[in-house]
Parts: C-alpha cells; sequence; structure tokens
C-alpha cells in the first residue's frame, strides 16, 4: 500500500511521529519552542549535548519522548532558513521521510514560517513533493520480501494551507509524470517492447493528449530508413509515436520534444560486452522522460502547444540485422553509412527529428537521449550534457535545470567536429572516431534540424543508474520531465 501524503494546518500532533525543524544555531520555531516546553526541555537538552547546530540535513530523533504520547519526535537542520530555495524544501521533505521510514502510524512534518524568498505554502507543497519523490519504489516484480512497515500516512503540516495546497495540485502533477518516467525506465525488456511501450504512451489519450502509432509500414513510406535499420534485426516491429497537446488557441505554434526510445540496446552486430548489458533496459530514458512530460502538461492543463515524437526500436543482433557497413537513406534524403551498429540512437533521432520539424514546424526541438558514455566520462552523474544551436533556449534551459535541481551543462560544437562524420562513401558516418564522441554525435544530430531552434540533452549519466539522493532511491531517476515542464512553465506558457 503506497504511503498518503497530505497537507494540513500546523499544529502539535498528540500521537505517531513528529518531524520539528530547527535553523542556524538551532533554533527552534514558536511551536518547536512549545513542544521542547511541553517535553520538559528535553528538545533543548538534546540538542545541548549533541552540539546540534541546525546544519542542513543534520538530525536526531527523541524516541518517546518524556511528558508526551508520542512515539518520537526528529528534529531536522535546515540551515539558514531565509535562503531555503524550493528544491532545498524538496530535498528537505525527502530527508525527513528517510528519517522515519521505519515509524509505524503517522507522521508529522511540522513547517514553521522561516522567512524565505519562497513562499510558505509552496515551501510546504515542495516538501511534500520530495517526500513523495522518496517514497517511490520499484516492485512491480517480487512477490515476496517487499518493502513493508513504516508510516501509513506523512502529513505536512502548514499556516499556509490554502497556498499549499494550490502549489502541491500543480507541483503533484509533475511529480506524477517523473514516476511515470521512472516506471517505463525500470521496466525489463521483455515486458516493455516498442509495441508496448506504445501503447502505454497511447494511455495519455485519457488526459486529452492526442496520440498516434506510425507502424513500420508507414515510416518506409516515409523514407525512414535511418530508424528502419536500427530495428530490422528484431522481431519487435519499431513504432513511432505522436503525441500532440493542445492547451492553446490552435494557431499558436508548438514547442516539439522527442525522445531516444531504444527499448533495449544490444549494440547489435557491434556487440557491447556482456558486462552490464542488462542496464540497456533503460535506453529508452529520453523516450521516458518525453512520455512524462507529456503526461505533466497534460494533468496541469499547461496553457501550450506541445508535441511529442518517440522512437521506439529494439537493437538486436539477427541475421537480418544492419551490419557495419551498410548504407541507409534517412527521410531528410542524406545517406548514412553505419560503421557501428552500436551508435545506434542518433540514427532513430535522425529520422525524428525530421519528421517533427517537416510536419508540425515547431519554435523549436528538444530531444533526449541516453546517448553516449562519453558524456558521463565528461560530467560524471550529476549534469547531462547539453548542446545547442540557439543560445537563447540554452540558457534558459540553464537557469531553469539549477532551480530545479535537474543541472545541465553546455557542450561545444563546431565546424571541426562536422568534419568528423564526413564519409568518402555516404553522406556522413555514424560516428566521428575516438575523440569528442558527444560532440561528433550532436553534430550529426544537428544534421537533421535545419534551422530550427534545436537542443540536445545526453542524459546517459542522469535518466539511469544515476546515485541515490533525497528525493530518488530508485534507479530509474525520471530526470528530464521536471526540467522541461518548468521551461514550458517560465517562458512558453500564455
Amino acid at each position: 500500500m503506497p504511503l498518503l501524503i497530505a497537507l494540513a494546518t500546523d499544529k502539535l500532533p498528540e500521537k505517531g511521529s513528529l518531524i520539528i525543524t530547527a535553523t542556524d544555531g538551532g533554533k527552534l520555531g514558536p511551536l518547536g519552542k512549545q513542544l521542547d516546553k511541553k517535553t520538559g526541555g528535553a528538545i533543548s537538552k538534546a540538542m545541548k549535548i549533541k552540539k546540534f547546530k541546525g546544519k542542513p540535513a543534520s538530525m536526531f530523533a527523541l524516541l518517546a519522548p518524556a511528558k508526551s504520547d508520542l512515539d518520537r519526535i526528529v528534529v531536522l537542520g535546515v540551515g539558514d532558513g531565509k535562503k531555503l530555495s524550493a528544491s532545498d524544501a524538496e530535498k528537505m521533505g525527502g530527508t525527513a521521510l528517510g528519517a522515519v521510514e521505519k515509524a509505524e502510524g503517522n507522521v508529522v512534518f511540522l513547517l514553521e514560517p522561516m522567512g524565505s524568498n519562497v513562499a510558505d505554502g509552496e515551501i510546504a507543497a515542495r516538501a511534500a513533493i520530495g517526500a513523495f519523490l522518496r517514497d517511490y519504489k520499484f516492485e512491480n516484480y517480487k512477490t515476496k520480501n517487499k518493502s513493508t512497515g513504516g508510516p501509513k500516512k506523512f502529513t505536512v503540516a502548514t499556516k499556509a494551507l490554502a497556498a499549499g495546497k494550490k502549489a502541491h495540485a500543480e507541483l503533484k502533477a509533475v511529480a506524477d509524470g517523473t514516476i511515470v518516467a521512472r516506471n517505463l525506465v525500470n521496466e525489463p525488456s521483455n515486458i516493455l517492447t516498442p509495441p508496448e511501450f506504445a501503447k502505454r504512451a497511447k494511455a495519455l489519450s485519457k488526459l486529452g493528449v492526442k496520440v498516434e502509432v506510425l507502424s513500420e509500414a508507414q515510416m518506409k513510406k516515409l523514407g525512414m530508413g535511418s530508424l528502419l535499420g536500427v530495428g530490422q534485426g528484431s522481431v519487435q516491429p519499431s513504432q513511432m509515436v505522436v503525441m500532440q497537446w493542445q492547451g492553446a488557441a490552435k494557431s499558436k505554434q508548438p514547442i516539439a520534444f522527442v525522445g531516444k526510445g531504444v527499448c533495449f540496446d544490444t549494440g547489435g552486430i557491434s556487440i557491447k560486452p556482456a558486462g552490464g548489458m542488462e542496464d540497456m533496459k533503460g535506453d529508452m530514458g529520453g523516450a521516458a522522460a518525453v512520455t512524462g512530460l507529456m503526461h505533466a502538461l497534460a494533468s496541469r492543463k499547461a496553457k501550450v502547444n506541445a508535441v511529442g515524437i518517440l522512437g521506439l526500436v529494439e537493437n538486436m543482433p539477427d541475421g537480418n540485422a544492419q551490419r557495419p557497413g551498410d548504407i541507409v537513406t534517412s527521410m531528410s534524403g542524406q545517406t548514412i553509412e553505419v560503421l557501428n551498429t552500436d551508435a545506434e540512437g542518433r540514427l532513430v533521432l535522425a529520422d525524428a527529428l525530421w519528421y517533427t520539424q517537416k510536419r508540425f514546424k515547431p519554435k523549436f526541438m528538444i530531444d533526449l537521449a541516453t546517448l553516449t558514455g562519453a558524456i558521463m566520462i565528461a560530467l560524471g552523474q550529476d549534469y547531462a550534457g547539453m548542446f545547442a544551436s540557439d543560445d537563447k533556449l540554452a540558457q534558459q534551459l540553464a537557469e531553469v535545470g539549477e532551480a530545479e535541481g535537474e543541472k545541465v551543462w553546455r557542450m561545444p560544437m563546431n565546424d571541426n567536429f562536422d568534419k568528423m562524420i564526413n564519409t568518402p562513401n555516404a553522406d556522413m558516418k555514424n560516428i566521428g572516431g575516438r575523440y569528442a564522441g558527444s560532440s561528433t554525435a550532436a553534430q550529426f544530430l544537428k544534421r537533421f534540424t535545419n534551422d530550427v531552434p534545436w537542443v540536445h540533452l545526453d542524459i546517459a549519466g542522469t535518466a539511469m543508474g544515476s546515485p541515490k539522493s533525497t528525493t530518488s532511491r530508485s534507479w530509474a531517476s525520471g530526470y528530464g520531465v521536471r526540467l522541461l515542464d518548468r521551461l514550458v512553465k517560465a517562458h512558453y506558457e500564455k
């Protein structure tokens, strides 16, 4: 049974577990001081003994506190409350839930005003969302030893209840989209095949999203030889999903998001090493993020026209599989020499990007892809690599990424990198050599964008297997949903 997370007015509960905050220097708020007095000074005495200074994420617990029917009181440090950001508030909520994961019964997280520039209602809502995201677990296929115990209800208590509930409703829609993305990435590939992924994307029609699925025959008719070549070794048919959300006037130019959806990547004939290949079930993290984003936009009724395109394939080493040295013709008419069948994501995106800009003529295109291991060597797992043809869009993404905690770092593109994908045998080749692998991959994609403002996000390090955080204990992070939703809300809704 999932944990119930709610908002309520601030008051001291009589039973269960209670979490209170302490700011710099171990300062308690008015209700915290009231509770300390009620317990005979037990809280302040423990703070003195522990030399507790209220530093961010520091904490201690008092079990069965004197003169109280509470099971425990947890004191959580938040640092300088005046500097608390929205992202900090979410981390605070995740940390708070982590502190009581073994507690039984109900938990109240008491949030007193801290003087932050972020409104008290939003802080409370963000804390609740942080706890919600922290609570996520993927246990669909466990028949025993599932997670049990823990609190049944987690309530964030605030005086700013009305504002908190309003902010929470919108944030919850985005958090639900993040969970959609996490679930898709966590699914095993024998379950989440391209047709199954397309089926799940179709479920967004219940939210008002128009969803089409292009078959292999339709894509062949459109000339998508680049995408189709990747999937020709699989018994699972390739699919292209086209999702449209109309939240503004029909005359408004749409914005577009394109996701790489390689539901499993063996590397094809250029087969990957066996060790760690199981992680390639997550090679559709870009498509998962786009699906989660469309879910979020539709759920919160975003005032924007948005298009989401998913290129869904499976890359397998069958007797019919694409071979190194094959030359394919993309939808754009440009020919590609496939020197490495494990550089397949860019082949999928080439046709998806061309289709997107040709059919929808969007204001901009952003693609997301678990594209290169090279980006992880450069940036680790804290940043997604960002490659852009448009400085304004790149700056907007950098700013909202910092604010939302889904960070991006702009990487270089130039003519020298572009020349590295030239070949005497076709218009281009799909790899550029040993050096600058992420940049040459981006240059490859750029050849299919024409003059449409475009950003490529390489999320290989952030979408799957990313480090555990206060708001994500999952192998799949759902990276990209919140970043792009915030971009839309901050700059493109009318």
